[in-house]
């Protein structure tokens, strides 16, 4: 990839403010490779326009990296307990994919919706970190990514307390451990939800992926055939032969049709399902945050109770070690207060936030849904005719033998 930004890049979000509504509308573009070996990375130019007046202007452009995106989700993850907070596209697995055109166009698309999301969201968008990560400058973004001192150092970080999520919340759903466990049916019923929603995610993505792999295999057939036709055409005379040239072009050009369709199905339906599956992941981490309040609010609440007959018990026996006894207790109540609030509002939070989850799923998996089903009419009736339109020629010529 070169290094000249082009004007390519546009957002899935519908970016139409009006001036006199509040509005902060954000895009990722223009990726660009900088840095060679190891040290190369991707640059993404993140546009800001707004009418915050916490901001510093009505439009802001930094240019920003991978990490620079982990580094805001990890900081809204650790602040804002019992909201779902939107996820990051993985990091590619594979070396050589890392810069291919297709892996930077899938990441840049998904930060893109990151942000937005984010952006979009009543309780996120006023986030001090947000305004930090779309207004400083690359040396101060540099700067915090290196002195952070929240539990996510880097990327993997939160990517293995996913899978530490999905183990501990699947044994607790699955029976196989027995810790201190809210007993409310509703919250069960939600977490199974989102178990089998994972599960039936996966699988439609896998099956999508499997369409987008079809699609590009056949297109490349096409492509074989038509080059093998049109030889075949050459060493022919007359009729026959025009006809088996004809029938040589139609089939490379089908082949780009297919190829085409492979890259629209794989960015407006695999992809959009690839990231509900990480969505759902994100929910997983609040549903183990919401474990560990209850828990941390049931162990104080029993250590209270081992303290308030403690302290009797010196009263009784009139210790002098009653006002010490008195002002532990007082410190742990408080404590076990803040531990019950804090536990309340995860639970009004995530309230909130699956009914929100549920209604923008159903709208953008309706979406996605739709351009799947268009797209293949499209490439079906395409098909149809470009067939169909040789008929007459094939047949003149298997009629005049």
């Amino acid at each position: 990839m070169n290094s000249s930004r082009s004007s390519s890049g546009a957002s899935l979000s519908p970016r139409s403010p009006s001036s006199s509504q509040p509005f902060l509308s954000v895009s990722v573009s223009d990726p660009v490779k900088l840095g060679n070996g190891v040290q190369a990375y991707i640059s993404y130019r993140v546009i800001t326009k707004t009418n915050f007046p916490e901001y510093q202007g009505p439009e802001k452009i930094v240019i920003r990296r991978y990490s620079d995106f982990v580094w805001l989700r990890d900081r809204l993850f650790e602040k804002y307990k019992g909201i779902f907070i939107p996820p990051i596209p993985e990091k590619s697995a594979v070396e050589k994919f890392r810069f291919s055109a297709e892996f930077i166009e899938m990441r840049r698309q998904a930060l893109d919706v990151f942000v937005n999301r984010i952006a979009s969201h009543h309780e996120l968008r006023q986030s001090e970190d947000l305004r930090t990560f779309l207004q400083a400058e690359e040396e101060t973004m540099e700067r915090l990514r290196s002195h952070e001192t929240g539990i996510f150092k880097k990327p993997s970080d939160l990517m293995q307390i996913f899978k530490d999520v999905q183990s501990k919340v699947s044994d607790v759903v699955l029976g196989k451990e027995k810790p201190v466990e809210e007993s409310d049916a509703e919250y069960e019923k939600l977490k199974r939800y989102i178990f089998e929603l994972e599960n039936h995610l996966a699988e439609a993505q896998k099956h999508a992926y499997r369409l987008v792999k079809r699609h590009r295999e056949l297109g490349q057939s096409l492509s074989d055939f038509g080059k093998a036709v049109k030889l075949l055409g050459a060493s022919e005379g007359n009729a026959l032969g025009k006809a088996f040239s004809e029938l040589g072009m139609k089939s490379e050009i089908l082949s780009v049709k297919l190829q085409k369709e492979a890259q629209e199905l794989l960015m407006s339906f695999e992809e959009p399902l690839k990231d509900y599956v990480r969505a759902v992941q994100s929910i997983k981490a609040t549903i183990a945050e919401r474990a560990n309040a209850f828990r941390r609010q049931c162990e104080l609440a029993e250590t209270m109770k081992l303290k308030e007959i403690n302290l009797d018990k010196l009263m009784l026996i009139r210790s002098d070690k009653v006002a010490e006894a008195e002002r532990e207790y007082h410190e742990l109540k408080a404590e076990s207060e803040q531990a019950t609030k804090t536990f309340e509002t995860i639970v009004k939070l995530m309230n909130e936030e699956i009914g929100r989850f549920q209604e923008q799923k159903t709208l953008d998996m309706g979406i996605a849904f739709h351009e799947f089903a268009k797209g293949q009419a499209r490439l079906a009736n395409g098909i149809a005719d470009a067939w169909r339109s040789l008929l007459p020629k094939l047949e003149a010529c298997s009629s005049s033998q």
